[in-house]
């Protein structure tokens, strides 16, 4: 593996930038029907792992718009977390992110993503920082509220996936208020 883009560490945790190679970990969790329940798309396959890894891998820099970061435990990858700016003219970044559930419980997720925010915010530009989530997804909720995010809106059936309307919610976070 080449040597990558981005890493930081936290007690606990690795975090670096996705590399082509993660592909068989990530698919591990990414085909877990559970996993993918309120994301985009359903479960991945192994060919699904490879596009989806290739692309990932190639957006390692925030300051260019995107930063895709692998999470690993005892080098192991445990999760996944992206950052993207969400227009050109806009200071905001939108965050994301997805753990194995083996893993869940244990405080990495918060751990992890609240490292990967303070990475965020080093880059100047950035004023705001968002997530959006299917609003049936209680995990996710719960991880933006344990970092300080607050929900700033519930919009309802605005967002036709997997054959059903669902609702979303929206978190932020403003520079000042980490």
């Amino acid at each position: 593996m080449t040597t990558p883009a981005w890493t930081k560490q936290t007690a606990r945790l690795s975090l670096r930038t996705v590399a082509v190679g993660d592909e068989k970990e990530m698919l591990e969790y990414y085909s877990d029907p559970e996993v993918c329940r309120y994301l985009l798309h359903g479960p991945w396959t192994a060919d699904d792992a490879r596009k989806n890894v290739e692309i990932r891998s190639g957006r390692t820099n925030l300051d260019d718009g995107d930063l895709n970061a692998v999470v690993l435990l005892d080098g192991r990858i445990i999760g996944n977390l992206s950052a993207h700016f969400v227009n050109e003219t806009n200071h905001t970044v939108e965050l994301g992110w997805t753990f194995s559930p083996r893993f869940h419980g244990y405080g990495y997720a918060t751990e992890a993503a609240t490292a990967f925010i303070e990475t965020v915010f080093e880059l100047p530009r950035v004023h705001r920082a968002i997530a959006q989530m299917d609003a049936r997804n209680d995990s996710s909720a719960r991880l933006a509220e344990r970092l300080g995010m607050r929900r700033e809106g519930h919009f309802l059936q605005d967002w036709w996936n997997k054959d059903a309307w669902s609702d979303t919610f929206l978190y932020a976070l403003l520079r000042d208020e980490r």
